[in-house]
């Protein structure tokens, strides 16, 4: 096992890798420690909030590019596998605050609000960290296989298929903003104070976090890099290159199809409950069809079937809007779509592509 997982990369490709996740959870970290505040290699605090929700994203485009860069299924319901992770997460945020709310009880304060007598059954457990977790873990993976299964059963492929998943996304958002489901409606889950009894608010507590986060996106993308390079990875990039072919040579691609859709599922679920505790809100809005297109987006900038594409692309694409936002908010959108279009006709592979296609012109004048 050691030595298949070793050769998964070049020397090159781990040395990078280990480089980029020492970087991250040891430079960063040091910079924000030990240099002092008015030097510009300080990290502020806050910045660590933004890198962590950075990675999360990374976390969604990885899980992305297993379902559609190599399987060629595209999905535009992921938002919704990472909003039942982040809403778990965020009920037992809310049931640790106790009774530290506006209205002093034992209720969310939404519930009060809304008169809500007692707390409904859904909502029990959730002030249990274990029972979070393994919620987290089994939820979203679990809706994921019942909608697969029903979905791949039927043949539904292709863009019928990006239909359905973006349909169900927006059902369940529309009933999420629903106040009567027990879920905050309109405004979410928020207001959250502490996770295992350590503040929310603290620096180190958000420097945890997002060490956290840097080190579940590094395990799975060696997770996702043994799935591809395996003997399931190989199936998937057949099914994605003729599905028809595959099924004639004797192989049923539903379960090949439902397994790396559930995995999908599963790496993006708890993506969300690691994004909840570092933006600090959950609402309905993670569910709009768009911030789904959003992360297909990610990938096909990134490029495609290439894993470590799809987190450039997820880095690049939001951290380009972070930057909209701020100093021209009105044309994200624009951008957003002009960057899409750009790449699918110009560079198909994304911006990974195009630094193969420099290696490769290189190492060929190099030998001419």
């Amino acid at each position: 096992m050691i030595k298949q997982i070793i050769k998964l990369h070049s020397l090159k490709g781990w040395l990078f890798t280990f480089s980029l996740l020492g970087i991250a959870i040891v430079l960063l970290p040091l910079l924000n420690i030990f240099a002092p505040e008015d030097s510009f290699l300080h990290i502020p605090d806050y910045m660590f909030s933004l890198f962590g929700k950075y990675l999360c994203y990374a976390l969604v485009a990885l899980a992305m590019d297993l379902i559609w860069g190599y399987t060629g299924v595209l999905s535009l319901g992921h938002g919704v596998f990472f909003s039942l992770g982040g809403y778990a997460m965020g009920m037992y945020l809310m049931r640790s605050i106790g009774k530290e709310g506006v209205y002093k009880s034992d209720l969310p304060d939404f519930m009060v609000f809304l008169d809500w007598k007692e707390l409904p059954w859904y909502w029990w457990g959730f002030d249990s960290f274990i029972f979070t977790f393994f919620v987290i873990l089994i939820l979203p993976g679990l809706f994921a296989f019942i909608f697969g299964y029903f979905a791949f059963k039927s043949r539904i492929k292709g863009v019928y298929f990006a239909i359905i998943t973006q349909a169900m996304t927006y059902a369940l958002m529309l009933l999420f903003f629903r106040n009567n489901t027990g879920f905050g409606g309109n405004n979410g889950l928020t207001d959250f104070k502490r996770i295992l009894g350590y503040s929310l608010q603290e620096p180190s507590t958000k420097m945890s976090l997002y060490i956290l986060t840097a080190v579940v996106l590094f395990f799975f993308y060696v997770v996702a890099r043994f799935v591809v390079q395996s003997k399931l990875g190989r199936v998937l990039t057949a099914i994605r290159d003729s599905e028809n072919r595959v099924m004639f040579s004797g192989y049923n691609t539903l379960n090949y199809k439902l397994a790396i859709w559930t995995i999908s599922a599963f790496i993006c679920g708890i993506a969300g409950a690691l994004y909840v505790p570092q933006v600090g809100i959950v609402n309905p809005s993670e569910m709009q069809p768009s911030n789904s297109i959003e992360m297909a987006i990610w990938v096909a900038v990134g490029g495609r079937g290439t894993l470590s594409g799809a987190l450039v692309g997820a880095g690049l694409v939001n951290g380009a809007k972070s930057w909209f936002t701020v100093a021209a908010p009105d044309y994200w959108l624009y951008f957003l779509g002009i960057l899409f279009i750009v790449v699918t006709l110009f560079f198909p592979k994304g911006f990974v592509g195009i630094f193969s296609r420099l290696r490769i012109k290189s190492k060929g004048n190099q030998n001419g």
